[in-house]
């Protein structure tokens, strides 16, 4: 038996979770808090990254990497890391989604020839909050740090060289390059023209090493595998294949997938990223989800459980009543400055129990927009995994097999970003050690899930999805792809 350990360093909080080789079992674990950001307003845009040392230091007292011999490092995505000429950091990490980021955005858009340009290129177009967009708005508003940069990297590139002892080799995988804007998952290969067309020069980039791959040992012999991105870990935690799909339900939703190539999709709705497996991991996002439940349950006067059973009150359908959840502008379709809609109102229909249901109906519409984006584009959805709090509300649990069209799995609450990280790390240490190969990850089990399915509920949850389906291409015509008939709903 072998010991390994899965590291996340999240935007507010280290979780090392450490692990049996051979099974997955938690041996032991520890946590640690990220000191308070600066208020700047709630953007959440910088931070000394030494804070994420201290915490990794923090998290892992009282012998707890006793007799490890592996450790795979996740991190949040979106961050850069800006290394002078002595590898010293320019300024504060550069992390989270700044919304002031927009017009830099926009920016290499246009210099580069538009959306079908950069999305194939690099399977993405450029957005807030991602690392060329941040050089970019870095160049354009702090010129003179601009200028000292000569590295760049993202979190857990940085944790993984500060971990081995700053190193002249640099590190990275496949799945955070797919992140950042200039690294193409269809050809495997760094875009060094777009990062230089965003930072105005040339700078060092790590090397992107492969899944099963060990980054380094630190001089104490521990192994240090890869690491990844906080996505991708947590899918390879989850244990995802083919045909699994992860619906996300947070303030906004995304929803990804596990498909066996880099997609291109010029209209740059879909982010095609790299998994932590040799695969690919193509995300849609959504920005609206569990807001919309918290904005209807405050008009109502309700929490989120209060609305649940509101909502299951009501009918399918809501009796007419359609609420197209774009509070906030929304990004699957690409609608940024439109707002939502709610259609059907009728004498019957003006009832608490009907707009909470139709609240429920239309975030889970919304999502299942996304999914249909993957399934237009020959992606497989067989399986969705929900997770979230609001994956446990029984109004959701009940509504989104049948609207999703699909087998539903709500796992049992785990630390799966970690979990993945300290997997990646099993792999690498085997593959060291001869027990697997590069394309062989361990075999854990897979997690303990709650399973529903649309069952009879099926015919009745596309009914539905048709009649939101028809107040949002009457409100936004032409707005949304339609579906391949080829591709089974189910």
């Amino acid at each position: 038996m072998g010991i390994v350990a899965g590291l996340d360093s999240s935007s507010e909080f280290t979780r090392i979770v450490v692990c049996d080789t051979d099974t997955g079992a938690v041996i032991r674990e520890g946590h640690a808090a990220h000191p308070p950001l600066p208020d700047d307003g709630g953007k959440r845009t910088e931070i000394d990254p030494q804070a994420w040392l201290l915490a990794l230091g923090e998290a892992a007292t009282g012998g707890l990497l006793e007799g490890v011999q592996a450790i795979g490092v996740s991190a949040q995505q979106q961050g850069v890391v800006l290394l002078d000429q002595t590898g010293n950091s320019v300024r504060p990490a550069l992390v989270g989604n700044d919304q002031r980021e927009q017009t830099a955005a926009a920016d290499l858009v246009d210099a580069f020839g538009g959306r079908t340009a950069w999305a194939h290129a690099v399977g993405s177009v450029p957005e807030a909050g991602r690392p060329v967009v941040k050089l970019r708005h870095l160049a354009r508003t702090e010129p003179e740090n601009a200028r000292q940069v000569a590295a760049v990297l993202q979190p857990h590139d940085w944790l993984t060289w500060q971990l081995l002892g700053r190193p002249a080799r640099r590190t990275t995988d496949r799945g955070d390059a797919s992140a950042t804007g200039y690294w193409s998952p269809a050809t495997g290969s760094w875009r060094p023209d777009l990062l230089e067309l965003a930072l105005g020069h040339q700078v060092v980039l790590p090397e992107v090493i492969g899944p099963a791959q060990a980054a380094g040992q630190t001089p104490e012999g521990l192994m240090i595998s890869a690491g990844t991105g906080e996505t991708m870990a947590a899918a390879f935690g989850l244990g995802l294949y083919p045909g699994d799909a992860v619906v996300s339900l947070g303030a906004s939703g995304s929803v990804s997938a596990v498909h066996h190539e880099a997609l291109t999709d010029p209209t740059g709705t879909v982010t095609s990223l790299a998994d932590a497996t040799g695969m690919y991991l193509p995300v849609v996002r959504t920005q609206n989800a569990v807001r919309v439940l918290r904005g209807t349950a405050e008009l109502l006067g309700r929490d989120l459980p209060g609305l649940s059973e509101l909502a299951l009150n009501s009918t399918p359908g809501a009796y007419g009543l359609v609420m197209l959840p774009y509070l906030e502008g929304e990004r699957t379709p690409e609608l940024p400055h439109t707002a939502g809609t709610l259609a059907g109102l009728r004498r019957e229909s003006m009832k608490p129990e009907h707009l909470a249901r139709a609240a429920f109906e239309g975030m889970l519409c919304g999502l299942a927009d996304a999914l249909e984006v993957l399934r237009v584009r020959g992606v497989q959805v067989r399986r969705v995994f929900l997770l979230g709090s609001a994956a446990e509300l029984p109004a959701v649990q009940a509504l989104a097999p049948a609207l999703f069209g699909a087998q539903v799995l709500i796992p049992s609450p785990a630390d799966y970003t970690t979990l993945g990280a300290a997997r990646q790390a099993a792999w690498a240490l085997g593959a060291a050690e001869g027990r697997l190969t590069d394309r062989e990850p361990p075999h854990w089990p897979s997690p303990d899930c709650r399973v529903l399915d649309p069952g009879d509920d099926f015919h009745v949850g596309q009914a539905v999805r048709q009649q939101y389906t028809a107040v949002r291409d009457q409100t936004h015509p032409g707005a949304f792809p339609q579906p391949d008939p080829t591709q089974p709903a189910y």
